[in-house]
């Protein structure tokens, strides 16, 4: 709300956590009926709209929550992002990957991949992959429970991270970050030719896990 009255000049601006809730149902709503490419104006449609989406909330007071809505204080802003280039929104998105395993155990089998969630934000980890049908946005590495597809670990791509390694593949320090909550359960990956190697299938076998994956034929360890 800080942002807003600033903003706007105006110390009466209000959200209600009502308000707060319904926007979000909104956003899930959206995705559950796969209207995630959709203008917003169409969500409102007379014609075509979604029912329980014009129920919720008008669109007019959701653009204008969607534009005011930051996670993090502006005061302190600068100071973290030269630490955490995420610092906007990292909070918000660590708790909610928190919750997620909170609420769900994954069963037997975990697939493994990269999502690109398009964008064209002027942003500092702002990938363009050709490949992709939306080029631009920012990429996450997630592992998702292959039955339920859902999400159970995620975090975003930053570009060269200090965590890492020297000298560990980029796939096989995300497979082991993404699978450290799951690991020594007996649990499967499943993955691409960017993640396996058999130095990762050797860790993830001595933790008890095994790994399914295509294989780049010009590993230096593929005969």
């Amino acid at each position: 709300m800080e942002e807003a009255r600033c903003e706007l000049q105006d110390n009466d601006w209000y959200m209600t956590m009502e308000e707060l809730d319904a926007f979000i149902a909104v956003l899930y709503i959206r995705g559950a009926i796969g209207a995630h490419n959709l203008d917003l104006d169409s969500l409102w449609s007379i014609k075509w709209g979604n029912p329980i989406i014009k129920a919720t909330m008008s669109r007019n007071r959701f653009r204008e929550i969607m534009k005011y809505l930051r996670f993090d204080h502006k005061s302190s802003r600068r100071q973290r992002l030269n630490e955490d280039k995420f610092a906007m929104i990292s909070d918000i998105c660590y708790e909610f990957i928190a919750n997620a395993q909170a609420c769900y155990i994954p069963g037997p089998y975990i697939t493994i991949d990269e999502q690109l969630f398009p964008s064209k934000c002027r942003c500092r980890f702002t990938q363009f992959i050709r490949s992709k049908p939306d080029k631009y946005g920012q990429k996450f590495w997630m592992a998702v429970d292959k039955d339920a597809n859902y999400i159970i670990n995620a975090f975003p791509y930053l570009g060269k991270d200090d965590h890492k390694p020297n000298g560990e593949r980029l796939g096989d320090w995300v497979v082991k970050k993404l699978m450290e909550p799951y690991i020594n359960k007996g649990r499967n990956v499943t993955c691409d030719n960017f993640f396996t190697s058999l130095l990762l299938a050797e860790y993830l076998k001595s933790k008890n896990t095994s790994v399914v994956g295509t294989v780049n034929r010009v590993r230096r360890e593929i005969p």
